[in-house]
């Protein structure tokens, strides 16, 4: 079986011809498309119900912008990677996709071959932005460490992460990708997520974004 083969992938776009040619093109290199939908509200149902590794998520949807079917989705199933492929290339909605829980954002102007190697790397869960968008956003999370911080974890009270969790942190913090981070520590894939998840418990956070503004914060970043 293939990468793409064990990778089951959802379509949600409020175009039908759209839709299906993206769901088509997926299914030709291997993915298995559990599911597809056209508005915000029956993306969510269906989503619940396909349980999909990726979703392909436009903003632009009738009943339920595309931020609030990615904020609900990812909130109850942080596993789920979401890849944002829309018309809109505007710095807020980039932004605003990637706070509410996207792992990654494609301009639908992007090839065929650009759309499969962003499914599978966003299912690795590496942050794939079109290029361009990347610096945006680590811009975002730059300015973002300059605001109040909540309690730092020497402050009474605080979570403690285990000394191998601080060391996922950080290398997150740096960009890499899960791949690069179970390369690096000799360590699986799976473990390095089980990691993070473990982190994003102790901590109180929801996503890999607010993990990142998290270790900015804190200088874990440049250590």
């Amino acid at each position: 079986m293939s990468e793409a083969a064990s990778l089951k992938v959802m379509v949600v776009d409020d175009h039908p011809m759209w839709r299906d040619a993206v769901a088509r093109d997926l299914a030709e290199a291997g993915f298995e498309v559990v599911a597809t939908a056209g508005d915000g509200p029956q993306a969510v149902r269906r989503a619940q119900a396909a349980a999909p590794d990726v979703l392909v998520l436009d903003l632009n949807l009738p009943g339920l912008p595309g931020v609030e079917v990615c904020r609900e989705l990812v909130g109850a199933n942080p596993a789920l990677r979401v890849l944002v492929l829309s018309a809109s290339g505007e710095h807020a909605d980039v932004l605003e996709a990637v706070k509410s829980g996207a792992t990654g954002y494609l301009l639908k102007s992007a090839s065929t071959a650009e759309l499969l190697d962003a499914v599978r790397r966003t299912a690795a869960g590496d942050p794939v932005f079109t290029p361009g968008l990347a610096g945006l956003v680590l811009g975002e999370y730059r300015r973002l460490a300059t605001e109040p911080a909540p309690a730092a974890e020497d402050e009474p009270g605080a979570p403690r992460l285990t000394e191998r969790e601080t060391e996922v942190l950080r290398l997150v913090a740096k960009g890499l990708s899960y791949k690069q981070i179970a390369e690096r520590l000799v360590i699986s894939h799976r473990t390095v997520q089980n990691h993070v998840q473990n982190t994003l418990g102790k901590l109180q956070l929801h996503n890999r974004v607010e993990l990142v503004r998290y270790a900015i914060e804190r200088g874990l970043d440049e250590a």
